[in-house]
């Protein structure tokens, strides 16, 4: 999907998950989109618990499956998206992302590698997969246009940490 740097990170439980969902936080600026992948039960929410609550969401963060969009007030309005249930591309304009975009804060896309050819070029891809452990998760980064690669430095920075 993203062809930018990429960096891979280790977490060994859900709350250094979160972690990084913190660390990416302090980086995220108005606009910004991020594209979770991973599998059912991968990680994609505990990050964006994280990062919101980084953002200073206090409301508890939930994934929006069955919802599809949850919003939610902090530092920067945070636009929580699950696309799993869609089933066609067609569907993913009903969900408004270019207004999401535009309306000062960032949003999170839980299974945007599956509507990737629909979403802005300009992006960071987080994947996330199982690890050895049952509480084990590696992530691997992706920027995707200008705006992900200027910042790409401190974001490999933020997260150094949880480098593998």
């Amino acid at each position: 999907m993203t062809s930018g740097p990429e960096v891979r990170l280790r977490t060994s439980s859900v709350d250094e998950t979160r972690k990084v969902g913190e660390a990416l936080a302090g980086l995220v600026r108005s606009g910004d989109l991020i594209v979770l992948a991973g599998e059912l039960g991968a990680g994609k929410t505990a990050l964006v618990q994280g990062l919101a609550r980084a953002l200073g969401v206090s409301d508890p963060v939930t994934s929006p499956t069955f919802t599809l969009v949850h919003e939610y007030g902090g530092r920067l309005p945070v636009h929580h998206l699950d696309v799993y249930r869609l089933e066609r591309l067609g569907e993913l304009n009903d969900l408004a992302i270019a207004e999401l975009l535009d309306d000062g804060g960032v949003t999170l896309i839980e299974w945007g590698d599956a509507v990737a050819s629909a979403l802005p070029a300009d992006h960071l891809e987080v994947r996330i997969t199982f690890g050895a452990g049952d509480d084990d998760r590696e992530l691997t980064l992706r920027a995707g246009g200008p705006s992900w690669s200027r910042r790409w430095e401190a974001l490999v920075q933020s997260v150094e940490a949880f480098r593998c």
